[in-house]
């Protein structure tokens, strides 16, 4: 019996254990089998994601010619500040030069030299041709073509200031600092003389004469045309006659009979009617202060010096495109200045350029540059703003300058710019210094200009 008691004791603690044990085998994880994770409270909450690298920062010059009488530096320096606010890795320091031929000069220098040239230059839009074969700037299409709205973007610019953008099937430019020709007139003088604004070259050449006033050895006269640069201001008497001084890349007209009327009727504003001063007037810079000052009624200038002469005159200032030869016709040309991206550049720099170019052309930067300075505006657009319509409101003035580009021809561009209109330059100041006759001048001028370009045409 106390075996029995034993063996029943052992077999009741044994099956206790096998429970024991199957118990545990049941609640335990398989060896293979990884415990699940438990949430952490910080895993519990959605994380962000990580922040964006930081562009490289980069700094480029933008090359600008300063040549209106206007406060362009302090201007662009402003835009320039407003652009590091939206693009604080992106540095532009402008660098002023006295005019558009200084800043081509200054950059092909660089070039030459074997420098890095700036990322972004405002020159000549006539330039296109010299800067295309002298594989200086980079064309703007794959850029354009990146926009939302590249098409758009380009259309609204005006169809007058496109006409030297594009070459050889590329975009090589965009306007910004454009103007016309135009003639300023004070309307007060005409109003007391009896004179009606002129609409022919009789006409103003009658009313420069009556203009005219001389006091002892002072002369207050009837019109100055400024001629140290002499093509640009000549081009519409050109334009007013029928021709212009140029058919197309290939071919000047220098010697058109056209072309020499309208150098003969320069040089008889002064030998003939004795109502400018004779030759060249290298008058450029002073001319509007002249014309604001009451020392000449009328003055052939570019509308960029717009806001200048307005801040200067105390009496009505008219503005208008050149009277062409027959009553009822009239003349201008446009004028001033295409950003161009260098092609040495590193291509950092030409991408940070193309965004500053981007920034500076929106609507409301190109209203405020025009009411700031009086160039006119390159985009429609800007007529659109709130700004523009306030300033036309008052000042009038702007949109004769932007009318008068209805009579505009183009402006002088073709192969090897540089050395053609340093010809005609050459010519027709002489045939304004009485030097050469007017048809002996530009028959010369069309010799050597043909045969300037011949490499470049043949």
């Amino acid at each position: 019996m106390r075996i029995g008691k034993k063996f029943s004791i052992i077999a009741i603690l044994g099956l206790l254990l096998v429970l024991v044990l199957s118990a545990c085998q049941q609640t335990a994880a398989p060896a293979t089998e990884a415990p699940p994770a438990q949430p952490t409270a910080a895993a519990a909450q959605p994380t962000e994601p990580p922040p964006a690298p930081t562009a490289e920062p980069v700094t480029i010059q933008v090359y600008y010619p300063v040549a209106v009488d206007a406060p362009i530096a302090d201007i662009l320096k402003g835009y320039a500040d407003k652009f590091h606010a939206e693009n604080p890795n992106i540095t532009v320091e402008p660098v002023f030069s006295g005019g558009y031929g200084d800043v081509q000069t200054a950059i092909q220098t660089i070039i030459d030299g074997g420098g890095e040239p700036p990322a972004l230059g405002v020159m000549l839009a006539t330039s296109l041709y010299d800067l295309v074969n002298a594989d200086a700037i980079a064309p703007l299409d794959d850029y354009i073509n990146g926009m939302d709205n590249g098409k758009a973007y380009m259309d609204d610019f005006v169809p007058a200031f496109m006409e030297n953008s594009k070459y050889d099937g590329k975009t090589w430019s965009i306007p910004f600092q454009r103007s016309a020709v135009v003639m300023y007139y004070n309307k007060d003088m005409f109003k007391q003389a009896g004179l009606d604004a002129p609409d022919s070259w009789q006409a103003w050449a009658d009313a420069a004469q009556k203009l005219t006033v001389k006091n002892g050895d002072t002369t207050n006269w009837g019109l100055q045309f400024p001629s140290g640069w002499p093509y640009w201001l000549f081009q519409p008497l050109a334009i007013g006659n029928g021709q212009n001084i140029f058919n197309n890349d290939c071919q000047v007209a220098f010697n058109d009979p056209k072309v020499v009327e309208a150098v003969q009727f320069y040089i008889d504003l002064s030998h003939k009617y004795e109502a400018m001063p004779k030759g060249v007037q290298a008058v450029w810079p002073s001319a509007p202060t002249d014309f604001a000052s009451g020392a000449t009624a009328m003055i052939v200038h570019s509308s960029g010096s717009l806001n200048g002469i307005l801040e200067q005159a105390n009496f009505d200032v008219g503005v208008m495109p050149y009277p062409g030869k027959e009553a009822g016709t009239f003349a201008s040309v446009p004028g001033g200045g295409n950003f161009y991206i260098l092609k040495g550049a590193p291509q950092e720099k030409r991408d940070a350029a193309w965004k500053f170019i981007e920034f500076v052309t929106q609507p409301e930067f190109v209203a405020d540059y025009s009411i700031a300075t009086g160039y006119i505006p390159n985009r429609q657009s800007a007529f659109d703003t709130d700004a523009m319509k306030a300033y036309l409101e008052k000042t009038p003035q702007m949109m004769d300058a932007f009318n008068a580009l209805q009579y505009a021809g183009a402006e002088l561009s073709l192969q090897d710019l540089g050395e053609v209109r340093s010809i005609f330059h050459d010519y027709l100041q002489k045939a304004y210094n009485d030097e050469m006759s007017a048809q002996d001048a530009m028959d010369a001028a069309q010799k050597d200009a043909e045969a300037a370009m011949k490499p470049f045409c043949e």
